[in-house]
């Protein structure tokens, strides 16, 4: 075959792709990601009603001790509004994706951030694929934020209900996503979505009680973390000040985190917290609050979704906590393709591993992973 025949064929293929995707953005079809719980339940409800034709997925990601509640909760919400309901099995995904990465980051005396990961890394990006595999355009889940387009990009900004805003976790998602993306509860509180499931008759969604954690262990890692490694690889070790001098017996380095207070075992009449975890000694470095204190840290695996928005700036904010610790900062891109962050104010408890989001104002810029 000619080489002009050859891009002749790739040019009708790309015009044909085109084409589908933009029949696919004219239709009122939107995939929603649904847990059975209180907010995509709702979220179904909304989108119905702006006259969108739902369909409701349900990720099958981790079920404890073989409980399915959730996949009869969402088929029968589906059920009541008509709408069709898929199941798809990706346990084995997520054990490998989330679960063991959630394991090796302790055990490497990290701090993981397993719900930031799924998020950006996997649940979008399944719901992306089913959409396409389905010749549905939009996507939508239960989350408490909203979009904004700036300058030609689409930013995630934060929900209007501060106390349940989930901006936070998805700093990672590409264009292709965002622009797809349709967000009803991102304008409502999570007392107006209660209110409203139970007003349209969904009380079992409106009483549901939201999830805390991490799903697949809500409480206490340490339990998790116990079930899942060899019982040998988990030992006693000793507590050391910042002289190096011994003060105590804990439990095994992976039950500690960087900044952690409570729980340690330790009573010196003074406040003290995990300001060193040293995985191949066994050992957890303790010391009062001001030691903890930074200036700076680096970021890997960052996204960013306008860069001239956030390099080099100075009102940029960067937060590594859910919903504390908003500081100023400037941020740069280093010749190893990290990021430095320069905090304006010294910031306590930075743990490698955790991550860091970018913002100004109610706009996320961007965010990565901090080493």
């Amino acid at each position: 075959m000619q080489s002009y025949e050859f891009i002749g064929i790739i040019r009708k293929l790309l015009s044909f792709i085109v084409f589908i995707f933009a029949f696919m953005k004219e239709n009122r079809k939107v995939l929603l990601g649904m847990s059975g719980g209180t907010d995509s339940s709702v979220a179904a409800l909304l989108l119905q009603d702006a006259g969108y034709e739902v369909t409701g997925v349900t990720f099958r990601f981790y079920e404890k001790d073989g409980n399915t509640e959730y996949l009869d909760d969402a088929r029968d919400l589906c059920c009541r509004l008509g709408i069709p309901h898929l199941v798809y099995d990706c346990r084995d995904t997520f054990r490998t994706t989330i679960i063991d990465y959630f394991i090796h980051e302790y055990m490497g005396g990290h701090t993981p951030v397993p719900c930031t990961l799924c998020n950006n890394y996997l649940k979008w990006p399944l719901l992306r694929q089913l959409a396409d595999e389905q010749g549905i355009y939009h996507l939508a889940t239960g989350h408490y934020v909203r979009k904004r387009c700036i300058e030609g990009k689409w930013h995630i900004t934060t929900g209007a209900d501060v106390d349940k805003d989930q901006s936070f976790f998805l700093w990672g998602l590409p264009q292709d996503i965002l622009e797809r993306m349709l967000l009803p509860m991102g304008d409502l509180t999570k007392i107006e979505v209660r209110q409203l499931a139970e007003e349209r008759g969904f009380l079992k969604a409106a009483k549901k009680k939201d999830s805390i954690g991490v799903c697949f262990c809500p409480m206490d890692y340490r339990s998790f973390l116990k079930k899942k490694v060899p019982a040998e690889a988990i030992q006693r070790g000793k507590f050391y000040d910042e002289e190096g001098n011994f003060i105590a017996w804990h439990e095994g380095y992976p039950f500690y985190t960087i900044g952690q207070r409570r729980g340690l075992g330790i009573d010196l009449n003074r406040a003290v917290f995990v300001k060193e975890i040293l995985p191949s000694e066994n050992k957890v470095v303790i010391g009062d609050l001001k030691s903890l204190e930074k200036i700076e840290m680096r970021l890997k695996d960052w996204n960013i979704t306008q860069p001239a928005l956030l390099l080099n700036q100075d009102d940029v904010i960067v937060k590594i906590r859910y919903r504390k610790q908003a500081n100023r900062c400037t941020v740069t891109l280093q010749p190893d393709n990290t990021l430095h962050v320069q905090l304006h104010e010294p910031l306590t408890a930075i743990a490698s591993g955790q991550a860091a989001a970018f913002y100004r104002g109610d706009v996320v810029l961007g965010g990565g992973i901090i080493i």
